[in-house]
């Protein structure tokens, strides 16, 4: 499978209610979305399923990005909340197999931490920004990916 991984846009520093939980997205991070849908609708990669974590600013990243992309809306999974592992990652993503490329939408250093271990470069210096957009082949359970592309947000504005 394609696993499309979509970190979430620019968000609040603070949330109102000083909670990490519900900090949400401002414009620029619902932008950044919505140029995600863009890019990799023009490049025919749209996924067929949007996966997410609950947090407040990953599921308006889904939410902007679904809506963008004029596909049905993100499932909620908590396994994506800050903190995922990624051999739990590659145990859930096994419930999917009939998808050809799925999109989870996250957070850091989640996602670089499961690049590394997908890519099996553990240690090494990775950093998803936000608002880009990673793309892996793999086949779950199977840590071993490739490494298909890297779209940063600031190239995939430009590209739009």
């Amino acid at each position: 499978m394609e696993l499309l991984l979509l970190r979430h846009g620019q968000a609040e520093n603070h949330s109102p209610d000083g909670g990490d939980f519900s900090r949400a997205l401002v414009k620029k991070g619902v932008e950044q979305a919505r140029h995600a849908a863009r890019i990799l609708r023009s490049a025919s990669s749209l996924p067929d399923l949007v996966l997410c974590s609950p947090l407040v600013r990953a599921r308006q990243t889904a939410d902007a990005f679904t809506e963008e992309a004029a596909m049905p809306g993100a499932i909620v999974q908590s396994w994506l909340a800050c903190g995922m592992a990624p051999e739990t990652a590659l145990e859930e993503l096994v419930a999917y197999p009939d998808f050809e490329r799925i999109m989870i939408v996250g957070h850091e250093p989640d996602f670089a931490h499961f690049i590394q271990y997908a890519l099996g470069t553990v240690g090494e210096a990775i950093e998803v920004r936000k608002g880009s957009v990673t793309c892996l082949e793999i086949s779950p359970p199977s840590r071993r990916a490739t490494l298909r592309f890297l779209l940063p947000h600031k190239l995939a504005k430009h590209l739009d």
